[in-house]
């Protein structure tokens, strides 16, 4: 067979186990849910795969062509996301039966025979004598009880009987009833699953009552089906409905409720039944009255023919409905929806005038404040709340409002918040590290949601993975009690969204590709998006006010193989205007900038040195709160962060696989484009090199910090975004509350640093608050979150974060998290050594180099000669590079570039502010130093992380770090090309870069 088999379960007429009645109690492990759904993939693993139907030729046919038997299988197996439905074999005869068995492994046996050449029994019984674990169903024609011991001689050898009147839904429920029995000892005690014991010995009752059930089941499956989170959610409540066993005696029935006690949701039984020795009239009477006695709120239904079992019935306190109704299957339909909570809750008044109804749990808590406090007590006394979650399949929310009482509250408004806090919390923790597909609206409960069934891009993937990697960690959690540590709620427009844009506007990649960048911008933000995806990020920002980030998440950007960052657009927007339709629109403005740059010249310098290509990447995007709080119209978070679990500039005793973390004041845009910031080991937090005396904290301690500038009046919001990003000075806000809980004073008259903000003098950010007063343990918690995400992705890792103090001074620190992504570490496969010979030939040796391997026979020089060396005139040295590097490139070559600072930093004071798109030919980098210039090395930049990614060896030299350069050498050397600032020489046997990672020694040599 193409699965596994499970145990058989237990025979549902099987002998009862000898034990007493009870049930568990009511807080049970398997009431627990998994929220990520995940063991649900492993409910109903046993399926029906094979079915072999014998009939004639006539009922054959009624059942394909009339019933569309198949056609309704299929249909309800992809429903489960079940790749292969049973397949229906054929015969019409019980030789052809036993010969097919003999041949082929079947499943289920369904035989509607009515040939005189073996009576059906004998046909049953031979099958099960010789297949005995093969499950039969006999479907006879008539309705009349068999004659002459038949009856007792088929029950005995085979089990039931069922009445075939041409209802193919009864063969869809033998087929699900068969399932349910195989299954049920596993789904219920992984997945709580609840179950229906139905006890019935007519066949024609039988016959007609359990594909009702089952379609019942399916309705109200569909309609909990409408709250689902996502796909996944949705496979769940399929795999996840209740099973319905059969009984036909009230031993059977009651060893049956023993076992499955914990999970019963409702019994039904028929009146009149095998007890004992024979026919008991009052067995099914007998039977709820031991089932009520173990579980008084448990929903029962009795069913009879005899009328006079109703006022039994009542005296018992369950439900009575009589089976000689003609609306028999209506009053069950009523027991469904009245008892057991079916389809919609709606509230009454105690004398039934209907006030309102509610769908699903967030129209429930919705409605709630609106429900008068009489119709609040009748259902909660009736225990109609916890029933209608019941039959959600909300088990733990059901038992959590089943185990209080009205009595409880001090007052019926303490109820009703006390109800509605409840399913609150439960649809948040359900949501919690899960993505939400968002459907006519959105959900504001809803952590992480997404429009469209593409992918989510690598930021969001990785962010994602975050959100699980919490949720499946809650220790973390639970050991910091002052630090909240949570990731932003997050919407995502996933790659389907992307597509959908630019097959609308009619922007095919490849003439878009061959635009200017300005030309690309104005051409996507001219366009028109899908009107779908624009009225659903119109409820999403029903309930998003406030600052939003609408940052890149591009099919390649965080790969594992090769992870870029801050190769696309970020775009922050204020997001405050009173007119939700001007947000929507600049909402969406900003959106298609960020599609926009997947075009753009940087995005295509970086694809050109990478093994993907820009016509194959596709832009999600991903839209966050901007994290931080708001002070005198400036909005930003306390401290940004970057931290690595690989360290590749290891100092004193530290070891590269203790990491580094990088912090600043303010937006964390100060970090990824390299202006100044304070680095620190992780496991030695106060080891801090960069300010441990006081001429380096007055040199290298943070002077400025971004923030996001919000209008004065929300009407006032201006076109250009861009322009709200602002430069602030710590001395001009030094008395915003985050500077002053994060700077230190400069006493001038003691020539000391004092630890505090709130003195007169000039203010440090020094996080001595943090770092070394542990204000809150921020080393300790990146170092657990480093691991986590370490362990999770099988490699280093560079994860983004966030902390805000509590705003009222009181309370948790929130540790935000915004991203997770592979670390761009090389591997050392190949073995490659830097040796005493090669360092006497070099003209450049470094013992702080980054990657792996050997480079030969490169024959261009970039130079930037220190004593040119401006560094007020960065930006003119990275123009005169950029034109030298298209010469370069386009005659095919590569290049080494050398000079002082940091390569790429935005920062002027610390080195020359070079881009993808200027270097894009560079083979490697040297960073060196100048007498006018002091910058210690980078390590948390974008741009140092794409240099890691690519490959692209970087040299860093420095006296100190027993590096050394022959300058006098290289600048004996003509220069081919040559400008104010930049020398471009090339080499006749070119020259070689080889770098040994394993111990960070690199050299640049003259090829032999």
């Amino acid at each position: 067979m193409a699965f596994a088999r499970l145990p058989a379960a237990e025979n549902a007429d099987a002998a009862p186990r000898v034990e007493a009645l009870g049930i568990m109690p009511v807080r049970r492990k398997y009431d627990r849910l998994e929220p990520s759904f995940k063991v649900f993939y492993e409910l109903m693993a046993r399926r029906v795969q094979e079915i072999l139907l014998i009939s004639t030729p006539y009922d054959a046919f009624i059942m394909e062509e009339d019933g569309r038997l198949a056609g309704r299988i299929i249909h309800e197996y992809r429903g489960l996301n079940l790749t292969r439905p049973p397949r229906i074999s054929w015969v019409s005869g019980p030789r052809e039966a036993l010969q097919m068995l003999s041949e082929n492994p079947f499943d289920l046996v369904i035989s509607v025979a009515r040939r005189e050449d073996m009576p059906p029994a004998q046909l049953c019984s031979e099958i099960s004598m010789h297949y005995p674990q093969v499950p039969i169903c006999f479907l006879s024609h008539q309705t009349a009880p068999f004659q002459n011991g038949e009856a007792e001689t088929y029950c005995r050898e085979v089990g039931r009987r069922f009445v075939w009147l041409g209802n193919t839904d009864l063969l869809l429920a033998l087929v699900k009833s068969t399932e349910d029995r195989w299954n049920v000892d596993f789904d219920t005690r992984a997945a709580g699953v609840r179950v229906i014991l139905l006890v019935e010995d007519s066949p024609l009752y039988l016959s007609s009552l359990l594909p009702f059930i089952y379609k019942e089941i399916v309705r109200q499956t569909q309609l909990v089906m409408d709250e689902s989170l996502n796909e996944e959610h949705r496979i769940l409540r399929m795999r996840g409905r209740p099973k319905i066993l059969l009984a036909g005696s009230f031993e059977s029935a009651l060893a049956l409720y023993r076992r499955f006690a914990p999970f019963m949701l409702t019994v039904l039984c028929d009146a009149r039944f095998s007890m004992g020795a024979g026919l008991n009239k009052e067995a099914g009477i007998d039977l709820l009255a031991a089932i009520q006695k173990d579980n008084p709120e448990l929903p029962l239904l009795l069913f009879s023919s005899e009328p006079g079992n109703r006022s039994k019935a009542e005296a018992l306190g369950v439900r009575f409905i009589d089976k000689n109704s003609s609306a028999l299957h209506q009053e069950l339909r009523e027991f469904f929806i009245r008892s057991l909570g079916f389809e919609e809750f709606v509230f009454r008044f105690p004398d039934g005038r209907e006030v309102a109804r509610a769908a699903t749990l967030r129209s429930m808590a919705q409605v709630l404040d609106t429900i008068p406090d009489a119709s609040i007590e009748y259902h909660a006394r009736r225990e109609d709340f916890s029933t209608w979650m019941m039959a959600r399949m909300e088990i733990e929310l059901a038992q959590s409002l089943r185990a209080v009482k009205v009595t409880d509250f001090a007052s019926l408004p303490e109820l009703r918040s006390f109800i509605r806090d409840a399913i609150l919390t439960q649809r948040q923790e359900r949501q919690r590290g899960v993505v939400v597909d968002v459907g006519t609206s959105y959900d504001p409960t809803a952590e992480f949601a997404r429009i469209g069934r593409g992918s989510l891009g690598g930021k969001a993937r990785g962010l994602a993975f975050l959100a699980a990697l919490l949720k499946n960690a809650p220790d973390v959690g639970l050991k910091y009690p002052n630090v909240d540590i949570r990731i932003p709620r997050t919407m995502v427009l996933t790659t389907e969204c992307f597509d959908a844009f630019l097959k609308q506007n009619n922007l095919p990649p490849d003439s878009v590709a061959a635009m200017a960048d300005p030309d690309i911008e104005h051409a996507f933000t001219a366009a028109v998006f899908p009107e779908e995806m624009a009225l659903k990020l119109a409820s999403f920002l029903a309930s998003a006010v406030g600052p939003l980030a609408v940052r890149s998440s591009s099919l390649h950007e965080d790969a594992q193989a090769q992870p870029s960052a801050g190769i696309y657009k970020t775009v922050m927007i204020p997001n405050q205007h009173p007119n939700t339709q001007v947000r929507l629109t600049r909402l969406l403005h900003a959106v298609q900038r960020v599609y926009a740059s997947t075009y753009f010249a940087s995005s295509r310098a970086f694809a050109g040195r990478s093994p993907y290509r820009t016509e194959e990447d596709r832009m999600a995007v991903l839209i966050q709160p901007v994290v931080g709080q708001t002070v005198e119209s400036r909005h930003y978070p306390a401290i940004s962060g970057l931290a690595q679990s690989y360290n590749f500039y290891p100092v004193a005793y530290m070891k590269p696989e203790e990491g580094i973390v990088h912090i600043a004041l303010g937006l964390g845009r100060a970090i990824v484009e390299g202006w100044p910031c304070l680095r620190f080991s992780p496991r030695y937090p106060q080891l801090l090199p960069q300010i441990d005396s006081l001429s380096k904290v007055l040199e290298n301690a943070q002077r400025s910090f971004f923030a996001l500038k919000l209008p004065p009046q929300p009407e006032s919001e201006p076109a250009d975004v861009d322009a709200l990003l602002e430069v602030c000075s710590v001395d001009d806000m030094a008395h915003h509350p985050a500077v002053r809980l994060l700077s230190s004073t400069y006493v001038e008259a003691d020539q000391r640093i004092r630890d505090t903000g709130t003195l007169p003098g000039r203010k440090l950010i020094t996080f001595a608050s943090v770092l070394k007063h542990d204000l809150f343990p921020l080393a300790e918690v990146v170092t657990d979150l480093l691991d986590m995400g370490q362990r999770g992705m099988g490699c280093p890792v560079e994860i983004e974060f966030a902390v805000d103090p509590p705003p009222t001074g009181s309370g948790p620190y929130v540790f935000w998290l915004l991203q997770i992504r592979p670390m761009a570490k090389r591997e050392q496969s190949l073995p490659v050594t830097v040796s005493a010979a090669d360092e006497r030939r070099a003209f450049c040796f470094s013992r702080q180099a980054l990657g792996n391997g050997s480079q030969q026979n490169i024959q261009d020089l970039l130079l930037v000669p220190p004593e040119r060396f401006d560094p007020d005139r960065t930006k003119d040295i990275a123009a005169q590079i950029a034109h030298l590097n298209r010469i370069i490139a386009r005659q095919g070559r590569r290049y080494v570039l050398i000079g002082p600072g940091r390569w790429g930093s935005a920062d002027h004071r610390l080195g020359i502010p070079v881009t993808w798109n200027d270097i894009s030919a560079v083979a490697a980098i040297v960073e060196t130093t100048a007498a006018n210039l002091n910058a210690d090395p980078s390590q948390g930049s974008h741009f140092f992380h794409n240099i890691a990614t690519l490959g692209i060896g970087y040299l860093t030299v420095a006296a100190r770090g027993g590096g050394w350069i022959d300058w006098d050498r290289l600048m004996a050397l003509a220069p081919q090309n040559e400008t104010r600032f930049v020398r471009h020489v090339t080499l006749e046997k070119g020259l070689v870069v080889k770098i040994d990672g394993k111990s960070s020694a690199g050299v640049l040599m003259w090829a032999e």
